[in-house]
C-alpha cells in the first residue's frame, strides 16, 4: 500500500499531492476506536464536533476547519478504503460538513461526518439525507478487494431509495470500489443509455429503472463472521422439537462456516411428507445466519422467463422472480427457499426452471435477461423442500445435501400439540392456559382423529379449532374455563 508524501499546507492549496494512506476494514460501525479517517492535529488539537470542507479537488487530501478565527487546513493522514471515492465528492461539491471526532497521539479520529446546511456548497442529489444514506451503505459495505490504479479515474442498506438519476450518479461515485467490477462497468454503460437522446425513451426508461434496482441493493462480499453454535442450538430448539438428526447437521454446517468463514459448496434439501416442518427448518437457518429469506414456490413456476426476466425490448419487461428476491431483500446475501423442488421440471413454457435454477445453485453468477448483467450469487445459500426426492431430476440432486425428515410418531405428537401448537394458538387469542384445557383422554382422542395425515398441520388447525371453541364459550356463556374431553374433541372435530 503506497505512503505518500506529508506535504500539503493552507498556503499550497493549489499542490495536489496525496497525504494519506488507505487501511482496509469491514467494520459495520464507526467509533474513535475504528474511525473513518484520521487527520492531522500536531499543529493544534481539533474540537470534538468540528465544522468545514474538504479541499484540494484533484486528490481531496485536505480538511478546512472553519474556525471563529479563519479557516485552517488538517492533512489527512489515514482513511478508511471505503470512504475515499465519497470524500472525493464531497471535496468537488464543496459540501458543508460537521465531523465528529476524539484527539489522538496519532491524530484526529473522525468516526461521523454529517451534513450541515450553512455555506456555499452545493449538493448534487436530489433526495434528502443522501449523505447519511450513504455513510451506512459503506458501513456496512465489505472493504474493496484493491485499491484503484488511478485515484482520479472516473469511478463508478436503507430507508431511501435511489431513483432520480442525479443520486443514483452520486452514489455510483461515492460508492466507488465498493461496487463489483462488472456492476461498476454494467452501471456505467446504463447511465449513459439513461442519459442519452439517441435512443428511444422506452429503452431511456428501462435503464434507469434497471439502475435503481442495481443500486438499492447491498452488494457483499461472501465473508462470513462466525455464529455462536450455542445460540444456534437454542434457536434450533426453540422452532423445533425432535429431529435431533436435522439438528445436528445444520450445526455442522455452522461450525464448517465457522472455519471457512464462508457458505458451504451445497445447499441444504428437506425431504419429507408435507406438513413435518421442512419450511420451519428453513427458517430457523435463515434466522441462525442472520440473512434475510425468500422463497421460491416451484409449483407456481412453469416458465423459465418467470425466472430469468424478460427482454427490455418488449415495453411491458420487467425482472425475473429471482432478481425482484434481491431487489425486495435489499442485499446479495440471503437464504433462498426453494419450495417443492420435485416440481422444477414440469415447465409448460418456453425453457425448463429447473435449468435455471442449475445456474443460480452454481453460485457462478446467475444472469437476468432484464438487468443483462451477471448477478453475484457467492452469498446465496439455497435450502430446498420436496416430497418426493425420486422426482427431483440428478443434476439438481447433486447441489444439495440431503437431509430425510422422517414423520413424527403419536407420541411426538402428543409433545408438539401440548407443548407447541395449543400454547401458541393461546398466546395469540389472548386465552390463559387455564382457560382451555384439553384432558389426556382428549388429547388421544386428536391424535387418533389425525393418525392416518402426516405433519402436523392437522394438529395446528386443530388447536386452533379447540381454542376458538372455548373463547366463544367463555365470552357468551360467561364461564371461567373449558375443559375438553374425548367426546367433545370428537364432536367438535367431527
Amino acid at each position: 500500500m503506497p505512503v505518500f508524501d506529508f506535504s500539503n499546507t493552507p498556503d499550497e492549496k493549489n499542490v495536489s499531492e496525496c497525504t494519506y494512506t488507505v487501511f482496509r476494514s469491514s467494520e459495520p460501525e464507526a467509533s474513535p476506536d475504528k474511525p473513518i479517517m484520521v487527520l492531522d492535529n500536531t499543529r493544534q488539537s481539533w474540537a470534538h464536533h468540528s465544522c468545514g470542507v474538504f479541499t484540494n479537488p484533484m486528490k481531496r487530501t485536505v480538511f478546512e476547519f472553519k474556525l471563529e478565527t479563519g479557516a485552517v487546513s488538517a492533512d489527512i493522514l489515514r482513511i478508511d478504503a471505503r470512504f475515499t471515492s465519497l470524500l472525493k465528492w464531497l471535496g468537488e461539491n464543496r459540501i458543508n460538513v460537521r465531523l465528529s471526532g476524539e484527539n489522538r497521539p496519532e491524530g484526529y479520529a473522525v468516526y461521523r461526518i454529517r451534513e450541515i446546511a450553512f455555506g456555499g456548497g452545493s449538493k448534487l442529489s436530489a433526495e434528502d439525507g443522501f449523505l447519511q444514506f450513504m455513510i451506512e451503505r459503506l458501513l456496512s459495505s465489505s472493504a474493496p478487494t484493491e485499491e484503484p490504479e488511478d485515484e482520479d479515474r472516473n469511478e463508478t442498506g436503507d430507508n431511501m431509495k435511489l431513483t432520480s438519476l442525479q443520486s443514483i450518479t452520486d452514489f455510483m461515485t461515492c460508492a466507488g470500489r465498493t461496487l463489483p467490477d462488472n456492476i461498476q462497468l454494467w452501471a456505467r454503460r446504463n447511465l449513459a443509455v439513461a442519459r442519452s437522446h439517441e435512443v428511444t425513451p422506452e429503452e431511456r426508461r428501462h435503464a434507469q429503472r434497471a439502475l435503481s434496482i442495481m443500486m438499492n441493493i447491498q452488494w457483499k462480499h461472501n465473508y462470513f463472521e462466525a455464529i455462536d453454535p450455542k445460540e444456534a442450538r437454542r434457536i434450533l430448539d426453540e422452532e423445533l422439537y425432535g429431529m435431533e438428526r436435522v439438528k445436528q447437521r445444520i450445526i455442522e454446517t455452522i461450525i464448517q462456516i465457522n472455519r471457512t468463514h464462508t457458505l458451504p459448496a451445497y445447499g441444504l434439501l428437506l425431504v419429507g411428507p408435507a406438513g413435518t416442518g421442512k419450511s420451519q427448518i428453513a427458517y430457523a437457518v435463515a434466522r441462525i445466519l442472520k440473512l434475510p429469506w425468500t422463497t421460491l414456490d416451484m409449483s407456481s413456476i412453469h416458465d423459465a422467463e418467470q425466472l430469468t426476466g424478460s427482454s427490455r425490448i418488449y415495453s411491458n419487461a420487467k425482472p425475473g422472480i429471482i432478481m425482484e428476491a434481491f431487489s425486495m431483500a435489499g442485499e446479495s446475501n440471503l437464504v433462498f427457499i426453494i419450495n417443492e423442488l420435485d416440481k422444477a421440471s414440469s415447465g409448460k413454457g418456453n425453457g425448463n426452471p429447473a435449468d435455471v435454477l442449475l445456474t443460480l445453485l452454481d453460485n457462478l453468477g446467475f444472469t437476468d435477461n432484464y438487468m443483462e448483467c451477471t448477478i453475484p450469487t457467492v452469498g446465496v445459500y439455497p435450502i430446498a423442500t420436496a416430497n418426493d426426492k425420486n422426482l427431483i431430476s440428478a443434476p439438481l440432486m447433486s447441489r444439495f445435501a440431503v437431509i430425510d425428515i422422517p414423520d413424527y410418531s403419536p407420541e411426538e405428537k402428543k409433545i408438539i400439540f401440548s407443548r407447541f401448537a395449543l400454547p401458541k394458538v393461546l398466546r395469540r387469542m389472548g386465552l390463559r392456559q387455564n382457560e382451555c384445557v384439553v384432558s389426556k383422554e382428549a388429547l388421544d382422542a386428536i391424535i387418533e382423529k389425525y393418525a392416518d395425515t402426516t405433519g402436523i398441520r392437522d394438529l395446528e388447525q386443530a388447536a386452533e379449532h379447540l381454542a376458538a371453541n372455548a373463547l366463544y364459550q367463555i365470552e357468551v356463556t360467561h364461564i371461567p374455563e373449558v375443559v375438553f374431553d374425548a367426546q367433545m374433541v370428537r364432536d367438535l372435530l367431527a
